[in-house]
């Protein structure tokens, strides 16, 4: 009996090893050597776990690639398309070229109403916001079209503070566009898209705790709650600010999430970015939420797919992919089915039994961001080898 039960046993721990855990990714295109989008599809349904897409446009070859696969997909308007959806006849012609044609085959799940729009927008831009939100979903529903849900990715230049995560604020300034884009959200069961990058949270002070590796935690002392990861801290933020303008209840996602496995600076490499993904992904997996969500499998959307070698900016910008352009993996996150060999998250955190304590709430510093809304990496210090630390979470001033 006892050898039948460590054989389990055994078994048991083989499979865990082997698995290949489910996520979401962000699939960008800004490469001259990338594969077309029906060998992407292909792949992603028959070689790996994804089962969730997002695009930064609405590309019809790439929508029409995923017909019939059961890979949801999410569209995004372009930021400058904004303010002509307000009007609903707009809106209407919009869904009727871009949905229409390639809806239900293509399993669309959400349409992203432009991308950062509260860090990278004017103010006409940002007011329009929510309007072409309310407009775009009252014209699905008048296409008939009743289960694709209209939300909009937000970088977390739109938090105040967010250390300790039980004191998460919103910028004073988005306030009024959040209360009515969260109230949205409630009414349509629409999700509330947020960027959390722990990436530009990096030090080497806390590096370890940006990528889940051991560290000694935080200590949340206004909640009790403590923190391994970065992660749980930066999503709990956003649900704290959410919470205290009354909107504790709408679902987050993490539409954008990563980390650069090559850059000018040691922060990026392949080890880090393995350990932050992979990680990662098994964290999301394993439904435990965050210590102020517990119980909560997020949605979440790795960036990115693809190593993208036309993309500007410094060269971390180019070296986020979970694969290079010929679909071989950069290492291995866990979501190539059956995938041998590879760098492989080193050892993950557990909760110690002192855990330390930190400061009272501060306020994030400044990032540099990249173009069309993607990090830009640390920013160039006075030592060439060390990168100067980057905001938490991707903070805008």
């Amino acid at each position: 009996m006892a050898t039948t039960k460590f054989l389990l046993s055994l078994l048991l721990l083989v499979q865990l090893a082997a698995t290949a855990y489910s996520i979401g990714v962000n699939y960008g295109t800004l490469g001259d050597n990338l594969p077309p989008p029906a060998k992407v599809a292909d792949f992603i349904k028959t070689q790996t776990n994804i089962d969730a897409v997002k695009i930064f446009d609405t590309n019809p070859d790439i929508i029409k690639a995923f017909a019939n696969t059961n890979i949801s997909l999410t569209i995004t308007i372009p930021n400058g398309d904004i303010p002509k959806l307000i009007k609903l006849r707009t809106a209407r012609r919009w869904v009727v070229d871009h949905v229409k044609p390639f809806y239900p085959a293509s399993k669309i799940k959400y349409i992203a109403m432009g991308n950062e729009v509260l860090h990278w927008g004017d103010d006409a831009l940002k007011s329009n916001l929510v309007p072409a939100m309310k407009t775009l979903h009252n014209a699905l529903v008048r296409e008939g079209i009743k289960d694709v849900k209209v939300s909009t990715p937000h970088s977390l230049g739109i938090m105040l503070s967010s250390d300790p995560p039980s004191m998460g604020r919103f910028r004073p300034e988005v306030i009024p566009i959040l209360t009515q884009m969260l109230r949205f959200c409630r009414q349509t069961k629409s999700p509330f898209m947020v960027n959390p990058y722990p990436y530009f949270g990096w030090s080497p002070e806390k590096e370890s705790y940006a990528l889940f590796r051991p560290n000694n935690g935080a200590h949340d002392k206004f909640t009790g709650k403590f923190y391994t990861n970065m992660f749980d801290g930066l999503m709990d933020a956003v649900y704290s600010a959410a919470k205290a303008i009354g909107f504790g209840d709408v679902n987050l996602i993490a539409a954008e999430t990563g980390w650069p496995s090559a850059c000018e600076f040691p922060v990026c490499s392949v080890q880090n970015a393995v350990d932050y993904n992979g990680h990662l992904i098994k964290h999301i997996e394993s439904g435990r939420g965050t210590p102020l969500m517990p119980n909560r499998k997020f949605e979440t959307y790795i960036f990115a797919l693809f190593n993208e070698n036309q993309k500007p900016g410094p060269a971390a910008e180019k070296n986020f992919g979970l694969f290079k352009p010929d679909m071989t993996p950069v290492y291995n996150a866990g979501v190539v089915r059956n995938q041998q060999g590879g760098a492989t998250p080193g050892p993950t955190m557990q909760i110690p039994t002192r855990p330390s304590t930190p400061a009272g709430p501060t306020t994030p510093a400044a990032p540099k961001r990249g173009k069309k809304g993607k990090p830009a990496g640390p920013a160039k210090s006075t030592t060439p080898a060390t990168p100067a630390t980057p905001a938490a979470g991707g903070k805008k001033p």
